[in-house]
């Protein structure tokens, strides 16, 4: 059987690398023959152990359980010699020879060692097909293959063979094998059984699958070795070397292979069909492979791997089927015989040649010989051949590259003509003798040849020559300079390709120090914190000054003459017309004088005087003086200053707010000044009295006209100073509210800043009053806090004081009592009126009420304190209480009004009210019997409220007492006086099914929530609910809090009142119970909730579909039949489910009941019995038969035990009653001898029997000490066991094999028997030891009781004493506690006072709860500072609200105005494009226009031309001539005037973008508003933050409430103001939006119009298309009729016609083109769209496929697998075959 399958290999191998055997090499590929590799290789073969090479071991066979000798010798030190030396083992024994012993000789390697491999190194690559091994002993338990195929230097696994992959290889697969490459682990070849014989067989390609390319790459090295090896890695053992360790049990255990077979052949690539031997191996070997190839297909090399030598035209590849892939012969064209091959020259010639040639002759050279060496040149004449193709150049050798070499040959592509030379790459000429233009200097020593000009192609002239060709100087543009024209002029920079070459520095006149700038950047020299490259900006933190920048505060002038100081209070709702805090008020003759001396440049300025008239008329004089410290010298920039200068009048105009006086006066730097203003004479006409003026402040403003930059006299000071002139600089500077400064202005007047303050100015704001130390760079304003003024936001603003961190706070001055608004900026102290107090003169002084008119409060002397308001009096003394304390206080009797003579006097009920036992809301004395009558408080009763009402408890009599509500959740009947315990409070008749000691739970059968009055009587299911529960039908216990009853198994639902899923049976009462539908047969798993019955599929019934259905027949796990019964002869439907056969009526048989049965005849199905004497007769025969078969069967068992077998029980009996009667006869005839003999030999077989017994005992006793040393030797066995295995073995499968070792016999189970013994004695060793013995765990913890007790004996009294002593401590601090009064802060904190019931107080207080068990203080009409806060946290809150609905709305107003912008943008681009494409169609009508002058002229000039022949002229006559006028002179005119007209209208898109721009720009501006609206809006959002926050700390802290409370009232009206500021804010920027959309609108309305006009022109042309046409027909008649003389002029009209006509024409035809194009190109995406989305449904489709074949895969997988075991299973079993 194994020959056989060594048969089948070889051919399954040879089929496998030899599909062409059919033809030789010369037709395809060729393989030589395969054989063993193993042949002829002893030398080669190795193992890494094998026994008795040192000396001679013993080894023992296990499998001779039959044989007396079990263990044998091996000496393997010589040769095996089946006579001389038969026990020598060696690995050369396993070498086929088909000998006749050959199963006496075998490789065997040491014992016990298991990691063992068995080595082949070849001589050369083979082809490796199989290997197959056959062993003596039991084959590994793992084992690997591996290969290498570079001769041992890697290696590579084939496959893995183990008994328990898992375990011994984890890692590696364990398949199915699905590839052909893939390493997987298997175990089929593993086994312990055989234990001799058992072979292992691996296939390199496994022929199960199928291989789409045998001369793959792949395959080819998966077939290639070198070498081989195979591991063993692990022994199979029958288990008892883990428990004995000596070594004659490890002698049992080795390796042996009786034979070892490694199909291969001889590896040539398919080139070869023979292999010779290698040099140094014998050739006479017969059967051995040998490594050399006898290579064919012009290859070489030990396995044919490289081509012969010249045969290097195509790469070297393995023969493939038909097709031999010879190596190729190079090409050199004779001019060499050696070549190699090159990769990179195959791939770049498209794998057509790769062959080089090397060493090429006649001065040739290249990859096939057939270029020519340098400074040779090819031929054109010869052939490529001729060995004198090659021809030398003739080049000038100075002025050629590399030396003069030439073009080596004509290439027309390349531009190379054959001998041309090849200049330098500054030379021309046809030898390179001379330079280019440009160069200059021909030298051999120049590696370009000549000497460039060095000239900067930026700075040089671009036409004509760029440098003089002797000198070499360059010719620079207009704004350059250098002799290479690499530098700009002065005061320029960027060095470009600009037409003059370089660009003007442009420096800022004012912050640069001059027009110098850098020639790389062009940065220009800035001032002092000037930055940018023209120094037009200012550095972070400093600014440009306005022009109204040195201002002087009239309020902070020195006053005299009568003038004062009147502030003003900035209001949000007016806009602020003066500067400062306010101005002064100057009468006639009054005087201010104004200290100057932060003067910061000497020069002129004007002197303005800013005002605010209060009369009709103009103030008529006002006299200025300019006071100087001293005489000026003449050699200061002021020095023609004379005194009359000094003197200066003016008028102060009534319809204006400043003045600019006439004539400037000059100040000089570091100066300090007196400027006086006498207000002298209000008017000449009368006197007016009380006339004055309010002076707001005096500006020095630097006159330009006196600066540099405007009166240089070149141009650009002359145009800036026209500009600032032309643009109102100066003019819109003055007033206070200035129109926005232009950005030309602002460019002007940040020069004159720079130049006046030598750079820019320090920002300098107020950390404390700005947002930002940054200001603005245009005149230096700081972000200032709220209520904060001044530049440097350094001051309160008039009406606000506290200037610090957060601002300043509003005064809040109380018009009524104070004279004005404004308040000291520092205290924050109102100017009060007569009467008035407080810091905001808001409320009368201490004692007077009634604000503004104050009156004396009147409370009968008890307070000197009444309400501001209401006069009401406040902390009344003596116990008394009310309006004018007029009444005695609540728990006092009496009469406290003055001269009563009587006093208030506490209630005695039963104590007053600060003796802790006061239980009465109030008290009066009845007038007739004079006693206290008390009002008792809820819960007590009695004349003086000593005790407790009913649905209370407690005893108010004691110290301390009180009477509290019965704690029983509202559950009682509080009018019944035995509902609750007086005394403890227990609650005694629970109503509404509740109980318990606080009637807190629902009643047993009730649940839900005592305390809300809700119990319900459980409703549970008696059937699903537990019986312990459900004392009867109608009464079942639940969870009292869910109702959730107690549910049966499998039952659900709070009621217990359904089954679980896939459950039914409610009813049975012990719960419900699984459905159990089978799977496979039901569609579900769920059942019929009563009668339990699944969903069956068709063909399937039962209740758990585990039956076939009604009327269906068969195993239902196999399949269900229709019963097929004729339904004429059955008596039931259903048929016998097991066997399918119909119960049939009487009378009818057959499996179907379709015939009559015996003893009925008739035609079915009518059938009627036979005659009575069938019945007889059938009875006779029967009984006949009967007796037939019953013969028949004795004589089957005559003839199996014998004739005397049949007896042998009726002999059994007889025996048995023959020693019955001889036991009656010895009994009967025995005399008083016998029995006595009889008790004799009864006590020696006793005594016999004890003695046995004793022996039986001692060897128990000796058998039991044997096994105690058997189980210790065991327990130390397993422990060097679980020592050992610890490595390769889990704990779980030691276990389980430690306890199969150990059940296998009984001495295993006794150990096991013997070990839980131990134990349980241990145990009981500690027990005794925690009990008996002295000191125990118990002793100890019995002693620790007792100390334990004594000291609690020792220190009861001494606990007891003080116990008793913190029971009074506490009684005295509870009543202390009840003297407390909470009156005066409960009234401040929660509104009403505190000594109200909660009942009966509205703003509750402390220890008052609501309905809903919160506590209750403060709340509507309170004042007190809970609800004061309340209120005042829901208004920030709502102003929050407002706040945050403000920037959503400023949100949406940036969106739109981005929306705005952005369509800009794009109507923008849809504007431009338009254009872009008129211009594109009169360019190309131009370019159209052109080309037809250009042809004309070229006509005229061919026609004028003296040496034109006739034939010629006749030629381009008739050319002309065919040529058709498409219109008359005049129509084509118009035409051509009309298109013009149309494309210059075009023109007005400039004028669109235009004003395109101007929208987006205002766009642009909106946007600007928008975000600055924005800014405010967050700075007033982080404002009502902090009000908010300062709310919730008044609300935390109740003592600081009314300070919070007035700051919140501020915030908020603050805030109220900032709003309506915003809100008007975006009213105006979402109107700006509106008009920006208008505005949009109206420029797509001109888009469209635009749109319009270019359809009309198009309309335009076609109809000029038409008229063409027309005149074109006409022209042709007209063509008829002209002949002769008119024939020149004719031709001369068509020239010109055809020339204007052509453009139209061309024009509309070009875009017509284009429209088709791009019809074209949107079709084209189209079709493109649509095949992607055939690729897409093609992709579903194939992908649909694809998992069809893989689910069909899959089933032909276990097929496949079913049908390999059982191939398996039938090589098992031919293996296993002795």
């Amino acid at each position: 059987m194994k020959f056989l399958l060594l048969i089948f290999c070889a051919a399954a191998a040879t089929i496998a690398q030899d599909p062409d055997s059919a033809h030789g090499c010369a037709q395809g590929s060729c393989y030589p023959a395969t054989g063993d590799l193993l042949v002829g290789r002893q030398n080669k073969l190795t193992a890494s152990s094998t026994c008795g090479l040192r000396k001679q071991q013993p080894y023992c066979i296990v499998s001779h359980l039959q044989d007396e000798k079990k263990c044998f010798i091996c000496d393997s030190r010589k040769p095996y010699d089946r006579l001389r030396n038969p026990n020598s083992h060696r690995v050369e024994n396993v070498i086929t020879t088909f000998a006749q012993y050959r199963k006496k000789a075998w490789w065997q390697s040491e014992n016990g060692l298991s990691n063992v491999h068995l080595r082949l190194d070849l001589e050369a690559e083979f082809h490796f097909t199989h290997l197959i091994m056959t062993f003596k002993t039991f084959r590994p338990s793992a084992m690997l293959i591996e290969r290498s195929s570079d001769f041992g230097r890697t290696w590579q696994v084939y496959r893995y063979f183990s008994y328990d992959c898992a375990t011994d290889f984890p890692n590696i697969s364990r398949g199915p094998l699905r590839k052909v490459d893939d390493v997987i682990c298997e175990s089929r070849y593993s086994d312990i059984e055989p234990s001799t014989e058992g072979e292992v067989i691996y296939r390199v390609l496994d022929p199960a699958i199928p291989i789409a390319d045998p001369y793959s790459h792949q395959i080819q090295n998966l077939l290639k070795i070198t070498n081989l090896r195979v591991n063993f890695t692990k022994l199979h053992t029958l288990g008892d070397n883990l428990l004995d360790s000596r070594h004659e049990i490890k002698e049992k255990y080795y390796y042996a292979v009786y034979e070892l077979v490694v199909r291969g052949n001889c590896f040539c690539y398919g080139h070869a069909s023979e292999c010779a031997p290698i040099a140094g191996i014998r050739g006479d070997i017969e059967g051995m492979v040998h490594g050399r190839c006898v290579c064919n297909h012009n290859t070489n090399g030990l396995n044919c791997e490289k081509c012969d030598d010249f045969y290097n035209e195509l790469p070297w590849r393995p023969a493939e089927g038909r097709n031999t892939n010879a190596c190729k012969r190079c090409n050199c064209n004779n001019h060499s015989w050696r070549c190699h091959f090159d990769m990179a020259v195959y791939l770049a010639t498209g794998n057509v040649s790769g062959g080089v040639c090397d060493d090429c002759h006649h001065n040739t050279m290249g990859r096939n010989c057939e270029m020519c060496k340098p400074f040779y040149y090819q031929d054109p004449s010869r052939d490529i051949r001729d060995p004198r193709v090659c021809v030398p150049c003739d080049c000038d050798p100075d002025g050629s590259l590399n030396g003069g070499i030439c073009d080596s040959r004509d290439d027309p592509n390349l531009g190379m003509i054959a001998g041309q030379c090849r200049c330098k790459d500054h030379v021309e000429g046809p030898r390179c003798d001379k330079c280019k233009a440009g160069y200059f200097g021909l030298s051999a020593e120049n590696l370009q040849g000549c000497q460039p000009c060095w000239c900067d192609p930026f700075g040089t002239v671009a036409e004509g020559l760029p440098c003089d060709p002797v000198s070499g100087d360059c010719f620079c543009k207009r704004l350059v300079t250098g002799r290479s024209c690499n530098q700009c002029l002065a005061e320029h920079w960027a060095l470009s390709n600009d037409l003059n070459g370089c660009r003007a520095c442009d420096c800022d006149v004012g912050g640069a120090y001059d027009n110098q700038c850098s020639m790389e950047t062009g940065q220009c020299r800035c001032r002092n914190h000037m930055i940018g490259r023209q120094c037009t900006q200012v550095d972070s933190g400093y600014f440009f000054m306005a022009l109204d920048h040195y201002k002087y505060e009239a309020e902070l002038a020195q006053l005299s003459m009568g003038a004062t100081v009147s502030n003003r209070e900035h209001t949000g709702s007016h806009p602020v017309t003066w500067t400062g805090t306010g101005f002064a008020r100057v009468p006639e003759r009054g005087v201010l004088q104004f200290q100057i001396n932060n003067i910061p440049y000497s020069m002129e300025y004007d002197l303005v005087i800013r005002y605010e008239p209060q009369f009709p008329e103009e103030w008529e004089k006002v006299s200025i003086s300019i006071i100087r410290p001293g005489p000026i010298p003449t050699s200061s920039p002021c020095g023609n200053t004379i005194p009359a200068d000094d003197l200066l009048v003016t008028t102060l105009p009534a319809g204006f707010r400043y003045v600019v006086l006439s004539q400037p006066v000059c100040l000089e730097r570091a100066v300090s000044y007196t400027i006086r203003l006498e207000f002298k004479r209000y008017s000449s006409r009368g006197r007016t009295p009380n006339a004055y003026v309010l002076v707001d402040s005096i500006m020095l403003v630097p006159r330009y006209s006196s600066m540099e930059m405007f009166i240089a006299g070149d141009a650009a000071s002359i145009r800036r100073k026209e500009t600032f002139e032309r643009y109102r600089c100066h003019d819109n500077s003055i007033p206070v509210v200035k129109p926005m400064m232009t950005d030309i202005c602002a460019k002007l007047i940040s020069s004159m800043s720079a130049i006046i303050h030598n750079g820019a100015l320090p920002c300098q704001c107020d950390p404390q009053g700005s947002l930002s130390l940054e200001c603005e760079s245009n005149g230096g304003q700081c972000r200032c806090k709220p209520s904060v003024i001044g530049r440097h936001c350094q001051q309160c603003a008039p009406g606000t004081y506290g200037f610090g961190p957060m601002g300043c706070q509003a005064c809040n001055c109380k018009r009524e009592g104070s004279y004005n608004m404004i308040c000291d900026q520092i205290s924050g102290q109102c100017q009060c009126r007569a009467g008035a107090f407080s810091r905001q003169c808001s409320h009368c002084q201490h004692g007077y009420w009634g604000f503004p008119n104050c009156q004396p409060c009147r409370c009968n002397g008890h307070t000197e304190e009444c309400d501001q308001q209401t006069g009401a009096c406040l902390n009344c003394r003596s116990n008394s209480a009310g309006q004018n304390c007029e009444r005695c206080a609540t728990g006092y009797y009496g009469n406290p009004v003055l001269g009563s003579g009587e006093q208030c006097r506490p209630c005695p009920c039963p104590g007053g009210p600060n003796s802790g036992r006061h239980f009465a809301t109030s008290c009066y004395q009845d007038a007739r019997t004079r006693q206290v009558v008390c009002n008792c408080d809820q819960g007590y009763t009695g004349s003086r409220c000593e005790e407790c009402a009913p649905g209370y408890y407690g005893n108010p009599l004691l110290p301390g007492g009180r009477c509290l509500p019965c704690q029983c959740h509202n559950n009682i009947d509080v009018s019944d006086p035995q509902s609750c315990d007086r005394q403890t409070g227990q609650c005694l008749k629970c109503l509404y099914n509740t109980e318990g000691v606080h009637c807190e739970h629902c009643r047993l059968g009730y649940y839900g929530d005592a305390s809300r009055r809700n119990c319900r009587k459980c409703t549970c299911n008696h059937l699903g609910t537990r019986r312990d529960q459900c004392p009867s039908k109608d009464e079942c216990e639940c969870d009292r809090t869910t109702g959730q009853c107690s549910c049966l198994p499998n039952v659900v639902g709070q009621n217990c009142d359904r089954c679980a899923p896939n459950h039914w049976n409610l009813d049975s009462g012990s719960g419900c119970v699984a459905c159990r539908c089978a799977s496979i047969n039901s569609f579900s798993s769920s059942c019929n909730e009563f009668t339990g019955q699944c969903q069956c599929h068709p063909g399937f019934g039962g209740q758990s579909c585990t039956d076939c259905q009604e009327n269906y027949w068969g195993d239902p796990n196999v399949r269900c039949r229709v019963c097929d019964c004729d339904h004429r002869g059955i008596e039931i439907s259903q048929c016998d489910r097991a066997t399918g056969h119909c119960v049939c009526r009487q009378g009818i048989s057959g499996v179907r009941c379709d015939k009559c049965t015996r003893g009925f005849s008739g035609q079915f199905p009518d059938c009627y019995p036979c005659h009575q004497c069938f019945g007889d007769w059938d009875r006779i025969v029967q009984d006949l038969a009967a007796q037939t078969r019953h013969l028949v069967e004795r004589a089957g068992e005559i003839r199996l035990i014998g004739v005397s077998g049949m007896y042998e029980s009726n002999f059994r009996s007889l025996e048995e009653k023959l020693l019955q009667a001889q036991r009656i006869v010895n009994a009967r005839n025995a005399t008083a001898v016998a029995v006595a003999e009889l008790m004799n030999l009864i006590s020696d077989l006793r005594d016999k029997i004890t003695r046995n017994t004793d022996i039986l005992n001692g060897l128990e006793d000796v058998l039991t000490a044997v096994q105690n040393q058997n189980s210790g030797a065991s327990i130390e066995l397993s422990n060097l066991e679980r020592e050992a295995r610890a490595l390769n073995l889990t704990t779980k499968e030691l276990f389980r094999k430690f306890d199969i070792l150990k059940h296998s016999n009984f001495l295993g189970a006794y150990d096991s028997i013997q070990n839980s013994y131990d134990q349980s004695c241990q145990a009981e060793r500690i027990v005794n030891g925690s009990t008996v013995t002295f000191p125990s765990i118990v002793s100890v913890s019995a002693g620790t009781r007792r100390k334990t007790e004594v000291l609690m004996r020792t220190r009861k009294d001494d606990f007891n004493r003080k116990n008793a002593a913190n029971r009074r401590a506490l009684n005295d601090l509870a009543a202390k506690v009840q003297t407390l009064n909470l009156k005066n802060i409960n009234e401040k904190v929660c509104g009403a006072p505190g000594d109200l019931p909660c009942a009966d107080s509205p703003c509750g207080g402390a220890g008052c709860y609501d309905d809903d068990g919160t506590r209750h203080c403060g709340g509507l009409n309170c004042n007190g500072a809970v609800a004061v806060a309340d209120t005042s946290l829901d208004r920030a809150q709502q102003s929050e609200e407002e706040l945050r609905r403000a920037m959503n709305e400023v949100e949406e107003l940036f969106q739109k105005v981005a929306l705005a912008k952005v369509k800009a943008n794009e109507a923008r681009q849809r504007a431009q494009v338009t254009l872009d494409k008129a211009n594109d169609a009169k360019e190309r009508i131009n370019r159209s226009n052109k080309e037809l002058r250009d042809l004309i002229k070229q006509i005229r000039d061919f026609l004028t031309q003296e040496g034109a022949d006739p034939d010629s002229i006749e030629m381009v006559a008739s050319r002309v001539l065919e040529l058709s006028i498409p219109a008359s002179p005049q129509q084509i005119r118009y035409l051509a005037e009309e298109i013009k007209d149309r494309v210059s209208s075009l023109s007005n898109v400039d004028t669109i973008l235009d004003q395109t721009a101007g929208d987006v720009r205002e766009a642009e501006q909106l946007l600007l508003d928008a975000r600055r609206a924005r800014s405010r809006a967050e700075n007033v959002k982080n404002t009502a933050e902090a009000v908010k926050q300062a709310l919730e700390e008044a609300s935390r802290a109740q003592h600081a409430a009314q300070s919070a409370i007035s700051r919140a009232k501020g915030d908020i009206e603050e805030t109220d103001q900032t709003l309506t500021g915003i809100q008007s804010h975006t009213v105006s920027a979402e109107r700006e939006l509106m008009r920006a959309m208008d505005r949009l609108t109206e420029l797509d309305n001109r888009i469209d119009a635009l749109k319009m006009k270019r359809a009309n022109n198009s309309l335009v042309a076609s109809r000029a298309e038409e008229t063409a046409t027309m005149a074109r027909d006409k022209a042709n008649e007209a063509k008829q009729m002209l002949e002769g003389q008119l024939s020149d002029k004719y031709k001369i009209a068509l020239g010109l016609i055809d020339r204007k006509s052509g453009t139209v024409v061309d024009a509309k035809h070009k875009a017509e083109s284009l429209r088709n194009e791009a019809k074209q190109l949107l079709s084209d995406a189209q079709d493109k769209l649509e095949r992607l989305n055939d690729l897409e449904d093609q992709y579903d489709a194939n992908e649909q496929v694809l998992e069809q074949k893989a689910r069909q895969l899959d089933g032909l997988e276990e097929k496949m697998k079913e049908i390999l075991q059982a191939i398996n299973q039938q090589i098992q079993i031919y293996n296993t075959c002795q």
